[in-house]
């Protein structure tokens, strides 16, 4: 299953939104600077899942997590986090 997700960093108060079709391995790769993405790499701090949606394919993840990345608001994405438990 392919999946849309949410990172957070609490030592740097910061969201990342992503999508994979393996989130324990993606999840590791954020956390070791030799795979993460340019974003997550040049952070300090361990980043935390704190939200997934499940997709059929990855089209649908990528579709899921461009319109989440398209709020650019933290509150919306603070209140969808509280709104369905990952």
């Amino acid at each position: 299953m392919c999946k849309t997700y949410i990172l957070y960093n609490p030592e740097i108060d910061k969201y990342y939104i992503g999508s994979t079709r393996n989130l324990e391995v993606r999840l590791g790769e954020h956390n070791k600077s030799a795979h993460s993405s340019k974003y997550t790499r040049k952070q300090k701090g361990k980043w935390e899942l704190v939200y997934s949606e499940e997709f059929d394919t990855i089209g649908d993840a990528i579709k899921r997590e461009r319109q989440i990345k398209n709020w650019k608001s933290k509150a919306m994405i603070s209140k969808l986090i509280r709104a369905v438990p990952t």
